[in-house]
């Protein structure tokens, strides 16, 4: 079940860097700023799952790999992200990688989805290009 919108302004960003939601990952989603490293638009990213937040998936992927349209799963309760390894990437960077793990449930299920995703910056503005899945 997605995150009551009431908690999500009081309370932790999901992407768990221990900032609060409307400071974290909320600025971006709102569109007051752009993610300034690879790993900050990962975790903006990975919020945007969490609180279902498809346009800014969107917005965010490059346009030469973004899809059409996104079908997010509001059955999926994301619970943590683990940032595993970053490579470049930072504010000066024109590329980077960053390799997480994001953890969820899903019919009482527990789960993992690992990836080292490739990040592209283009006019000050990261974009997300695609993922290895591992």
């Amino acid at each position: 079940m997605p995150l009551d919108p009431v908690r999500l302004r009081l309370g932790a960003c999901p992407c768990l860097s221990g900032e609060q939601y409307t400071e974290c990952c909320g600025r971006f989603h709102r569109g007051d700023a752009d993610a300034p490293t690879a790993e900050q638009l990962m975790r903006s990213r990975y919020s945007a799952f969490v609180v279902l937040d498809g346009d800014y998936l969107l917005r965010t992927w490059h346009p030469d790999t973004r899809p059409a349209a996104l079908d997010l799963d509001p059955d999926i309760e994301w619970r943590r992200l683990d940032i595993l390894a970053t490579h470049r990437g930072g504010p000066l960077d024109a590329e980077g990688t960053v390799e997480f793990a994001a953890h969820y449930r899903s019919d009482g299920e527990r789960g993992v989805q690992r990836e080292n995703s490739r990040f592209l910056r283009i006019d000050r503005r990261w974009y997300y290009i695609d993922g290895d899945a591992g």
